[in-house]
């Protein structure tokens, strides 16, 4: 059954586009960080609430808007009214607000977020602010965010309702060349790590003639704090599938695969659901729209292993082979999946195609850099106010993300770093928070874009302690098929240890950090893949702009920011000590000593600063130095 927009006559596409309702409408906010929040238990009473009153409403799940940060986030919307969005209605709360709302009034102000804006004769919320204004929302362009949070994610009618498919339909008329020429000349470049130019990729694997070619969309997001790839799943699945159709058309490949990790349940549950519905709609299958053009897409469900985020070793997995990598040339483009033509493109990259071609090459060249067009989506997370999903328009400055858009670190902290790029990005300081986000900048700071993770750090962050952080996960997520890798990041974090540990004397300080640094170079510049090759971001970058703070935990034996135990003094405050000997209970040596309701003491002598001590404290007496 081929179904277009066009073919729906107006009223209909107002009633799938809530534009108007005939009753009232909950949107629930079902992604992963609503359900976390406790979504699922609002959900339960928003149908007790609905139940006990009598009232006939209708209860759509919808996908995360952006901003993490305020969920569980629940939206109403009455016949005649924009749509109201709530925050923070937890199951215990929700019956409280329901009330309010289904009365004619807001209920307590902790609760309102904003509203959507006022479309045909709806009328507007008094004094409630719109949401596209709100200084999250309002410093973004949401491009491929543009549906997540407002559309039902299992409606492949409100997706078309949008304009949803007529962008493949309009590619498929168009030559395979041109249709190529077009996404390079927009200058979208992969933004899964490397930011190769999108077209110029396409193109090679389109002149390279072959029986069957392969078409992979990369959703195996594995960074620490990278969760993008999933809520756009979550919340726009169709926008991906049709992406994905242009890209198959584009470089004439009849088969695709979405490499997906199996931890992501939901959004594998809706990309099925959308599949199944792309189907039967005739955007997927044989003979797509009439145009003679075939496609399958299957679901490759991934086991989790960081290496497989890597090209070879993910095209490996799909054929039921262990996830290695392999050297290159030759190229995916020339011989990838099952030894045919390959194009591997991420779920970002994917879900701009729909645009791109709807509005034109010069219209996604227009928003961003000279380097880098169009927008990147951000996953902001850390010790920020506003975690969640953002998406600006490339050459947005990290402090305007950071201050404008997060507003600022919590409680009143220093901002520190941010780590861009995950575990093979790098760390960039409070200098360099000017530096606008391209591919390019982020590199002459010795970042990366990757997938877009953001992890914010404040001055209680110790950034030995991070490069250790990252350099374990790096460590064991290594397929250990190249010797460089394998061997040059256990040394690295066996380095990272002993200095978290104080197990260097201040005479070795320039010997091992010039010992670290040549490790950290020799494993980028030697490894077999491009995660081997940036295993030592973490390193080298928190090394560049952090430097003093490796030489006071050799030097002085401490840890600035109070994190690395075995480099901290734990004492007492006389003054606030109550003398309830609970620390004295929970010391494994036995160093802390003190008659009942007097102040008690550390035997320096046989402390072993595991800082069980100041965790255990009531009254904030535990001292650090």
């Amino acid at each position: 059954m081929n179904t277009s927009v066009h073919q729906m006559d107006k009223k209909k596409v107002a009633e799938l586009r809530r534009e108007t309702v005939a009753k009232p409408v909950i949107y629930v906010g079902w992604g992963t960080c609503g359900l976390g929040a406790g979504a699922a238990y609002t959900m339960s009473a928003i149908e007790d609430f609905l139940k006990e009153k009598g009232i006939d409403a209708e209860v759509v799940k919808v996908g995360c808007i952006g901003m993490c940060s305020v969920e569980p986030i629940v939206d109403v919307q009455f016949p005649g009214k924009t749509r109201l969005s709530l925050k923070g209605v937890v199951q215990k709360k929700t019956s409280e607000i329901m009330e309010a709302v289904f009365d004619g009034n807001l209920p307590a102000e902790e609760f309102v977020f904003g509203q959507f804006e006022a479309e045909g004769d709806q009328q507007p919320w008094a004094d409630v602010p719109f949401l596209k204004d709100l200084p999250f929302f309002k410093p973004q362009t949401r491009f491929v965010l543009a549906n997540c949070g407002v559309i039902d994610p299992t409606s492949i009618d409100e997706y078309m309702a949008r304009g949803g498919y007529e962008a493949l339909k309009k590619a498929l008329d168009i030559p395979r060349e041109d249709l190529c020429e077009s996404v390079e000349k927009s200058g979208l470049r992969g933004r899964g790590g490397g930011g190769f130019p999108a077209g110029t990729k396409w193109k090679l694997s389109l002149k390279n003639a072959a029986d069957q070619k392969y078409l992979v969309c990369n959703a195996d997001e594995g960074d620490p704090g990278a969760y993008m790839d999933r809520a756009v799943i979550e919340g726009d699945p169709h926008r991906l599938l049709e992406g994905m159709g242009i890209a198959a058309y584009g470089i004439g490949a009849t088969k695709a695969y979405v490499y997906i990790r199996a931890e992501y349940p939901l959004a594998i549950e809706r990309l099925v659901i959308a599949i199944d519905e792309a189907k039967k709609h005739g955007f997927l299958g044989e003979n797509i729209m009439g145009s003679g053009f075939d496609l399958d897409i299957y679901v490759k469900m991934g086991a989790g292993a960081f290496v497989c985020g890597e090209e070879t070793a993910l095209m490996h997995s799909i054929e039921g082979k262990r996830g290695e990598p392999r050297p290159r040339p030759p190229f995916p483009a020339q011989k990838g999946v099952f030894d045919k033509p390959t194009i591997i493109n991420n779920v970002e990259t994917l879900a701009n195609l729909p645009d791109i071609v709807r509005n034109g090459d010069e219209w996604f060249a227009s928003v961003g850099t000279s380097s880098s067009k169009g927008t990147k989506v951000f996953a902001l997370s850390g010790k920020i106010k506003n975690t969640g999903l953002v998406e600006v328009a490339m050459g947005t400055t990290i402090r305007e993300i950071i201050e404008d858009i997060g507003d600022g670190i919590l409680g009143g902290k220093a901002f520190k770093a941010v780590q861009m790029g995950g575990p093979s990005g790098g760390c960039i300081d409070s200098d360099h928070m000017g530096i606008e986000i391209d591919y390019e900048s982020l590199k002459t700071v010795g970042a990366m874009m990757g997938s877009g993770g953001m992890v914010v750090m404040d001055e209680d962050n110790c950034m030995v302690d991070v490069a250790k952080f990252f350099m374990d996960f790096i460590q064991r997520e290594s397929c250990g098929k190249c010797v460089p890798c394998r061997i040059g990041t256990k040394r690295m974090l066996e380095i990272l240890e002993n200095i978290c540990s104080g197990k260097y004397k201040p005479e070795e300080m320039d010997e091992v950090l010039s010992r670290l640094t040549d490790l950290a170079q020799t494993t980028g510049d030697s490894s077999l893949c491009g995660l081997g090759q940036t295993a030592p971001n973490p390193v080298l970058s928190t090394m560049r702009w952090f430097r003093h703070e490796y030489e006071a935990h050799i030097r002085d034996s401490k840890c600035p920011a109070l994190v690395c135990n075995p480099l901290i003094t734990f004492g007492i405050d006389a003054d606030a000590c109550r003398g309830c000997s609970l620390c004295a209970k929970k010391c494994p040596a036995g160093a802390i000593t003190g008659e009942k309701k007097k102040p008690h003491e550390v035997n320096q002598a046989l402390c072993i600063r595991c800082g069980s001590c100041f965790s255990t404290c009531r009254f904030g007496a535990i001292t650090r130095t």
